[in-house]
Order: C-alpha cells, then structure tokens, then sequence
C-alpha cells in the first residue's frame, strides 16, 4: 500500500488482501480500520460482497469516503478479468450478486488477483477480526524463510476475551472422527507454545487468518467451492500434502468475533441452523472424499451428535442430522 510504515529486512512482495463480507458491514470497516495502520509497506484491499441485503457496500464506500481511501468497484464478471488494468487503488470493492459462501466469496478475490498479476501473496482475512500493526509483516516474513511453506496462520485471539486462544496458526484434523481440534485453544495467552510442534502438528491453517504465496494458488489452485462454509482450508491443505508445508506465524496476532455472522459455536444449543448444517454435511462429504477408510466411525459420532439435538428439544436439527446420515439424496456428495 505504501505509507503507512516501514519494515526493515524484508523483500518487499506486494500483498492483496481479501474479505467477504456478508450483512456485515459493521464488522468489516472495523477490520478495514486496522488494516489501514498496518505496517506492512506494500499492499492492497479486495472486500467481495456476497449478495448483502443491508447495503453494505454504500455503508462501505461512506466509510472510503470519509477516509479519503481511493477505491474502485466492479460487477463479479469485470472483477475476475482483473478490473481496469490500469487502476491500482488502495481498495477494490466487488459486487457479488449472490451469496457464493466462503470459498465462492474469497475465490473471487483470488481470480482478481490472479488476473492482474500484480501480487506475490494472498491474505484471505475474515471480515469480523482485527489486527495488530504488524501482523502482516509477520507472516510474510515466515512464508519467506523457507521455500517450501506455502500457507501461513496467525495467533487468533478471540476479541471479546483476548487473553483466551482460538488457535495457534491452526490445529489438527482427526479423520477417525470427522473433527478438526485447534492448536493451542486451552493455552492460555501468554504462556510458552513450541513454533515446530505446532508446525508439525498442524495439518490446516484455521481459516480466519491464511496467507498463502503466488506459487501455492498456480499450483494447488483455488479454494474448493463444494463445501459452501467449512472444511474448506482442510481441503486446501490436503491437497498441498507433499508439495507446500504449513507455516505459522506467532507474532501475528489475529482477534477473532468468532461466527457473528453466521452463528457458529462449538456449543450445539448455540449454533445456528446453517451453521449445524454444514458443519455435519461437510464432516460426511469430506471424509467421503479423502478418507472414505473412516466413513463408519465419522458416521456413528455423527449419530451421537443426532441424539444429543434430540436431548436439547432441537427436533429440526434430529431431523437434518438423519436426512444426511441415511438420506441417499442427501445433499453431501457435490
């Protein structure tokens, strides 16, 4: 981006960051507010807007407006041509006319990127965090110590507790029963966490924070689109195994609002219908896809989670569970 800090030491790779906003405009001039105190010296903006009902891009522009940031605006099919070549703003906003999910969302940035060419890394940002100064700076600088580090996490605090971890870079998927495990939620900020054991535990980079190189995007290609919300950084970094390693960065310091978009929780009795959906459709589609081995014990804790919506009175979710689980045309083999 250019004047808003210097970074000694550090080859200076452009980098386009990416949000997806959806009905959350709040949250993402929030996001966008720390980002313009970045350190970083050289960077860009991109917020793909998913089909918002709030007018969340005129919300968004007032907010440019008042800023005096430059920005300019495309329709999803200019944007992924690269926009007007020869505009190079502080802040691109793009129009997407419907709600493409996570992937879907942040895909479109990543084609807008691609098709420009103009960038060395990706930093796909959820649009309800904040950041610290110099949390970029951190993780270029990691991804640039060694060649084969091709995504890299953060330090995700949550916001409204910030001395409680969400995780440390990313966390541990366990096949045998369909659940990820953050690396670090029950270490207390602070405390001494090992960089290589986490590295080396780690098989995804949570998704709140990745910033993933140039080679990376032309080799392993875009996010997974058929997954809609979760499983899809899983999915990326799978796919990676044996030609990209996992990198974290534990200086970038990440704060996390944790689902205020779309009602996720680790808690069944406090998540959202769509969240509960996709989290069990996702579970049965990705095991089907890379550990089909695994199917029956992912199955059987599925059914553990049915019975436990059926403990909590929650009947549409019993219901939801069991059209996934035995429901032939159940919506989980895209």
């Amino acid at each position: 981006m250019g004047g808003y800090g210097r970074m000694e030491h550090l080859p200076v790779s452009r980098v386009t960051i990416i949000l997806v906003n959806w009905n959350g405009w709040r949250d993402t001039i929030e996001c966008l507010d720390s980002l313009l105190l970045l350190d970083y010296p050289d960077y860009r903006i991109v917020v793909c807007d998913n089909g918002s009902g709030d007018d969340s891009l005129k919300e968004i522009e007032n907010w440019a407006d008042c800023h005096k940031v430059q920005y300019a605006e495309y329709q999803r099919t200019e944007a992924e041509m690269g926009g007007s070549l020869v505009s190079d703003t502080v802040l691109t906003l793009i129009r997407n006319e419907e709600n493409l999910g996570f992937a879907g969302g942040n895909n479109v940035g990543l084609r807008y990127a691609m098709a420009r060419g103009d960038f060395d890394y990706c930093w796909m940002l959820n649009n309800d965090t904040m950041v610290e100064p110099d949390a970029l700076t951190h993780m270029v600088t990691r991804l640039q110590q060694q060649s084969e580090f091709g995504i890299c996490g953060s330090t995700i605090l949550l916001y409204h507790d910030r001395q409680r971890i969400q995780a440390l870079g990313g966390g541990h998927y366990c096949r045998w029963i369909g659940l990820p495990w953050h690396y670090g939620r029950f270490i207390g900020r602070g405390k001494t966490s090992n960089l290589k054991r986490a590295e080396g535990w780690m098989n995804y980079i949570e998704g709140a924070s990745m910033l993933v190189s140039r080679q990376f995007l032309d080799e392993i290609g875009l996010l997974c689109e058929d997954y809609f919300l979760y499983f899809e950084e899983a999915d990326w970094a799978i796919r990676a195994e044996g030609r990209f390693k996992l990198a974290y960065a534990q200086k970038s310091i990440v704060y996390h609002k944790v689902g205020g978009s779309i009602g996720t929780s680790s808690n069944p009795a406090k998540m959202s219908y769509i969240s509960d959906y996709y989290n069990i459709r996702n579970r049965l589609l990705f095991t089907r896809r890379f550990y089909p081995v695994a199917l029956p014990t992912v199955r059987l804790v599925i059914v553990g989670a049915l019975l436990l919506r059926l403990c909590l009175g929650k009947w549409d979710r019993a219901a939801m569970i069991f059209r996934l689980l035995f429901n032939s045309n159940a919506d989980t083999t895209s």
